[in-house]
């Protein structure tokens, strides 16, 4: 299985779902192998045997690696990338497929690669190397099965087939399209494409992005499946549970990746029109990315900055502290393959109001729904969350129970069968 993080080193959900997907495969009795381009030492082992791209030695004499640097396609990039979304504003993008070539030599071949780990500049760098390091993995170790997880490894995924005769499972967590609308990168959806075509199975998260998949990238329905995606039982912290407040408003959250896909301009927008009505609330926006400073500028446009908060990125048991002080949490995402953090916030008794663009509207019942770009209907919902206890208590009660049934052991159960048909 190959994967670009690892808990508690994340960025999103992605490595999250990963992180459940491989505690619900070993209660199935499945071993896995679980790759990571940077480890740290500190993550939880116990569901997987990690191993560390970056201590991995290649033998460059073999010739099966001498075959595939002829195939392989270097990409190098210019640009700061947000995590796992498309390349933004390219200032240099270069092609280079015959890394043989003793100027690419030099770059490429060594006896180990140092990941980093992360999404920055040389993020194409780290992908094609991944890659390469990944034939290697494949190459010297016994497995049954290819499991990728977004585009990222998905070249190490193609990699490790080519070596190995293994079939090949992709993940789609999210496709270039819910990244950047429209505007997509053709790079990244190139690669993209190619993973979902070599693929002997391809796992979507969500019949909304099954449908992006089969009719944006062409591929065939009959090897297409959705899984949905689940969430953890909430541990104990009775620390964070009764959490003390120290003011009396109501709290309204918003907890993601402040970035185009996730709709955080809608949220700030509805937000000025609740303070309207009920001056009592205020409003959290937790997270980074590419919109944040024209969120905070908007703010303070709107005159709210002093019920309007800005927390930056929040992980571990600061994501659970935070979902303690919340009385409702939001999700306006405008395209969203899933989406995690509903369930998170409703398992720590927080209802939740989500746009019906989101692969987690299609398990979620007990869910207020509206659509993205209708910030009076998302007012109104946050709005009668606040103010109408009964509503409040009813979606609580029964959301409560759906999330008691989404169980990483569920999707593991489903993700085993696609297994077992890929290698029959």
């Amino acid at each position: 299985m190959f994967g670009w993080e690892f808990p508690p080193h994340i960025t999103g959900g992605l490595g999250t779902a990963c992180y459940g997907l491989t505690k619900g495969l070993l209660k199935k009795n499945v071993e896995i192998i679980f790759v990571v381009p940077k480890a740290y030492g500190d993550e939880d082992t116990r569901s997987a045997r990690l191993i560390n791209a970056s201590d991995f030695t290649i033998n460059f004499n073999d010739n099966i690696f001498q075959e595939y640097w002829k195939r392989i396609t270097y990409l190098e990039i210019g640009s700061n990338l947000i995590p796992y979304v498309g390349p933004e504003e390219f200032s240099r993008l270069t092609s280079q497929a015959e890394l043989e070539a003793t100027t690419w030599k030099k770059n490429i071949v060594a006896e180990k690669f140092e990941f980093s780990g992360r999404y920055g500049k040389n993020l194409f760098d780290e992908v094609s190397r991944y890659a390469l390091v990944g034939s290697a993995i494949a190459a010297s170790n016994t497995f049954d099965v290819i499991h990728a997880h977004d585009w990222l490894t998905y070249p190490a995924g193609i990699a490790s087939k080519s070596v190995s005769g293994k079939p090949l499972i992709v993940h789609i967590h999210a496709t270039e399209f819910d990244r950047s609308g429209e505007n997509i990168n053709p790079d990244v959806y190139e690669i993209e494409r190619k993973g979902m075509e070599v693929a002997d199975k391809v796992i979507t998260v969500s019949n909304l992005t099954r449908n992006i998949v089969i009719e944006k990238y062409g591929i065939n329905p009959d090897k297409v499946f959705t899984v949905h995606n689940a969430v953890e039982k909430a541990a104990d912290k009775p620390e964070i549970t009764e959490n003390k407040r120290y003011i009396q408003e109501k709290i309204v959250t918003f907890l993601g990746r402040i970035t185009f896909q996730k709709g955080p301009d809608y949220f700030v927008e509805a937000a000025n029109k609740v303070l309207m009505k009920d001056k009592n609330v205020r409003f959290v926006m937790a997270g980074k990315g590419d919109m944040l400073n024209k969120m905070i500028r908007r703010v303070a446009q709107l005159r709210i900055s002093q019920k309007f908060h800005f927390t930056g990125f929040l992980e571990g048991d600061d994501v659970d502290r935070m979902f303690a002080l919340s009385d409702v949490y939001v999700m306006p995402s405008v395209s969203e393959p899933f989406g995690i953090s509903p369930l998170e916030a409703m398992r720590s008794n927080v209802p939740v109001v989500i746009s019906k663009q989101s692969g987690v509207s299609e398990v979620l019942n007990h869910a207020l729904k509206v659509d993205f770009w209708d910030i009076d209907a998302l007012a109104d919902s946050i709005y009668g969350l606040i103010h109408y206890p009964a509503l409040k208590k009813t979606f609580l009660k029964w959301g409560k129970e759906e999330i008691n049934n989404l169980k990483w052991e569920n999707a593991a159960e489903k993700v085993l069968e696609i297994y077992q048909d890929a290698t029959s």
